[in-house]
């Protein structure tokens, strides 16, 4: 499943993103631009403009409820039944690549050399050329992702 997210969503689609989803996002686009699009690629408009999702003829549209970040990825997961669908890391946040793994001998001229020793395994971004590794933040990030992956729509 794809979404297209509108200006007052930028945390839901980078967080969505971390969760493996497909989301573009524009954080300056008016509501015929991010209609024609969704139309054009097929995929699904995550918006709290309760305007834009009582167009007529348009793509299908998931209204968002909350202003909280959490709530929204619930509701997003739970009404289109998406939790099996979660892949977290399998994305670049910034571009929305899938990315490619990548060997340690392949990443040793592209992360600090400190990195190499305490990291086995390396993503690649192929749009942006980002290399993602387990950090220090890592445990962190799996960490609240279980916690959101726990969470039901209130």
């Amino acid at each position: 499943m794809i979404f297209i997210a509108d200006g007052m969503l930028g945390k839901l689609a980078r967080w969505l993103r971390l969760l493996g989803f497909d989301v573009l996002y524009f954080s300056r686009a008016a509501d015929a631009e991010i209609l024609d699009a969704a139309r054009k690629d097929g995929r699904i408009v995550l918006t709290r403009d309760t305007r834009m999702s009582s167009k007529d003829a348009g793509p299908a549209v998931l209204q968002i409820h909350s202003d909280h970040w959490e709530d929204q990825i619930a509701q997003v997961l739970d009404e289109l039944d998406l939790r099996r669908d979660v892949s977290p890391f399998s994305r670049c946040v910034p571009c929305n690549r899938e990315v490619n793994p990548l060997a340690p001998s392949d990443a040793r001229n592209l992360v600090p050399p400190f990195v190499l020793e305490i990291s086995e395994t390396f993503a690649l971004c192929p749009s942006c050329g980002r290399v993602f590794w387990k950090g220090s933040h890592y445990q962190d990030m799996k960490t609240r992702i279980e916690r959101l992956l726990g969470r039901k729509k209130s």
